[in-house]
């Protein structure tokens, strides 16, 4: 069964797209917000002195006092932490506005809801699974994905949960790979699961790159961690695969004896040592072969008479 050739994960056209957006400075607003937040409960009790002496100015002081104790808090609200690989993705009223990459302390809109979005590399591993290799073979495969967050905006509203998406496509990715392509490869130059260890895996990272791409998220490095066949077969193939590398070793052996031989005949009509009828050499090629061929020592017989007694 041929290989299938990798295509393009269609998926659909993001709608929304990340827009980076830096927000005030924090610091000076969250020191008016503390100096804010001391005055009004000490404006209240100036006032409460004041209501109680009889103070013309004892309403305004109790009305500022509550004021600017709420607009502290409100300021506060508006008080927004980045730590370094964060992002914060900003919503105002459901509409996006923008995400916070700067790190540090930041002010935006204090009616704006901020979503946190970790944006640090991640790994994701696959359970071993069970499938049918391009040659139905039951095999067991596993991998795991080096991945991070590259659009906040796609990774929020493109998909329900952008980690669990990132999981189900691993795994659809892998289970694809493994059904397109066999465990050994056949003839030579064809692709295997098995022998082509880079070319695979380069297939499954562009792969798993596609499918999650429109979630917002990139694919560092992936790499095949398990490769087996499952439990049922593995004997047969074991057996298979030895007998293969016997088949092997014994076609290596005799292209070598054969070599050594036409090297013993060739020298030895060179050097005119002996010379020998097509019958003899037939012997000689056969008893050399026997010698040269043989998985165990043989036990040579010495010939004391004449070349053909």
């Amino acid at each position: 069964m041929a290989a299938q050739e990798f295509q393009n994960v269609e998926m659909p056209a993001p709608k929304v797209t990340e827009r980076v957006i830096t927000g005030r400075a924090g610091l000076p607003v969250l020191l008016l917000s503390l100096l804010l937040f001391l005055a009004g409960p000490a404006l209240l009790v100036v006032g409460a002195v004041q209501a109680h002496n009889g103070g013309s100015a004892a309403p305004a002081l109790l009305t500022a006092g509550p004021v600017l104790f709420l607009l502290s808090l409100l300021l506060m609200r508006g008080l927004t932490v980045v730590a370094p690989g964060q992002a914060r993705v900003v919503q105002l009223l459901g509409s996006y506005r923008g995400t916070l990459r700067a790190d540090g302390l930041t002010f935006v809109n204090p009616f704006t809801s901020r979503r946190h979005i970790s944006t640090r590399i991640r790994n994701h591993e696959t359970e071993t699974t069970k499938v049918n290799d391009a040659d139905g073979n039951p095999i067991e495969m596993a991998a795991v994905v080096v991945w991070q967050v590259e659009d906040t905006a796609k990774a929020v509203f493109e998909v329900d949960d952008f980690v669990e998406f990132v999981a189900i496509q691993t795994e659809t990715a892998v289970r694809h790979i493994a059904n397109s392509y066999p465990y050994d490869a056949h003839q030579e130059g064809q692709l295997s699961l098995r022998d082509s260890a880079d070319e695979i895996t380069a297939k499954l990272s562009a792969e798993i790159a596609s499918r999650v791409a429109s979630a917002g998220v990139k694919v560092v490095e992936s790499r095949i961690t398990r490769l087996a066949y499952a439990p049922e077969v593995a004997q047969v193939m074991l057996q298979r695969q030895q007998a293969g590398a016997v088949v092997a070793a014994r076609r290596l052996i005799v292209e070598g004896a054969v070599g050594m031989v036409e090297l013993a005949l060739d020298r030895l009509a060179e050097r005119d040592v002996v010379e020998l009828d097509e019958e003899r050499k037939a012997a000689m090629v056969s008893n050399l072969l026997v010698v040269l061929c043989g998985d165990r020592g043989t036990q040579p017989v010495v010939n004391t008479g004449s070349l053909y007694q």
